[in-house]
């Protein structure tokens, strides 16, 4: 495993890479992006993903909710090499295999998401069926906190736990934020936790930004050995200061010259 201060630097490095990439095609969602960093961050390097090395294939499965983000698996994906050196070169090119929505024509992206509250029924899904024939495989699926506005994501839930999916951890990234502003202002959402628990499921609260505190979290989920969900408290746009906490940065935005000076200071 690596150690605390690499990861931390990695998340860094995958701010500034995608933020370049993102300039160039003028387009994205580095707010939601950025909110999720080092939860994938800690999921791929510290191995809670099972990797094939020889295969170059993750056996697990990991499913973006929030589609708009799946960028954030990029560069992890390319580091891994199941994303070529060429095709992460050539993104934002129209022949480019890569856009701002993943999708399973890309190796390593196991759903094309973006229609909200969809994964957690496409999760438990995969979950009962590695169950049924008795395949050693975890799913992990990521949602946003807006995402606990739509019905199927309660119904997914209920789905889980009645079956018992114990190889199901679903990651809610709560960074207070959807389009139209602070979720405690448009609709609150609190108290998730007792939410969650009200349906029998364990939650474990987490700081989505401390990677220690992360690697101890996703220890303590697996060795529960039934269903959870991992609610993960993160700042929208986090590592870039005119970027957190901002709701306008759920799209990308023009930025002059002076402020892309400031972003490439703050990420290096």
């Amino acid at each position: 495993m690596k150690k605390i201060n690499d990861l931390e630097n990695l998340a860094k490095k995958y701010r500034r890479e995608l933020f370049e990439k993102l300039l160039i095609i003028k387009q994205g969602h580095l707010g939601s992006i950025y909110s999720m960093m080092e939860t994938v961050v800690t999921l791929y390097h510290c191995g809670f993903v099972k990797y094939d090395e020889k295969r170059k294939k993750f056996l697990d499965k990991v499913l973006i909710s929030k589609g708009h983000a799946t960028a954030a698996l990029y560069p992890i994906l390319r580091d891994f090499g199941l994303i070529k050196e060429k095709e992460w070169n050539d993104w934002g090119h129209k022949s480019s295999l890569l856009r701002v929505f993943g999708n399973t024509s890309i190796p390593g992206i196991d759903v094309t998401s973006g229609s909200l509250g969809h994964c957690i029924g496409v999760g438990a899904g995969m979950a009962i069926s590695y169950k049924r024939t008795q395949t050693n495989k975890k799913v992990f699926v990521i949602i946003s906190e807006g995402e606990l506005y739509e019905g199927s994501t309660w119904e997914a839930l209920l789905f889980a736990k009645h079956n018992k999916l114990d190889n199901l951890t679903v990651i809610i990234d709560i960074n207070s934020l959807i389009i139209l502003g602070k979720t405690s202002d448009c609709l609150n959402l609190d108290p998730i936790k007792d939410k969650i628990t009200g349906l029998g499921i364990k939650a474990l609260e987490v700081d989505g930004h401390n990677i220690n505190d992360l690697i101890s979290t996703f220890e303590t989920s697996k060795k529960l050995g039934e269903l959870n969900c991992i609610l993960a408290k993160t700042i929208k746009g986090k590592g870039v200061s005119l970027m957190e906490n901002e709701k306008n940065w759920h799209y990308y935005n023009q930025l002059s010259e002076e402020e892309i000076k400031q972003v490439r200071k703050e990420l290096t």
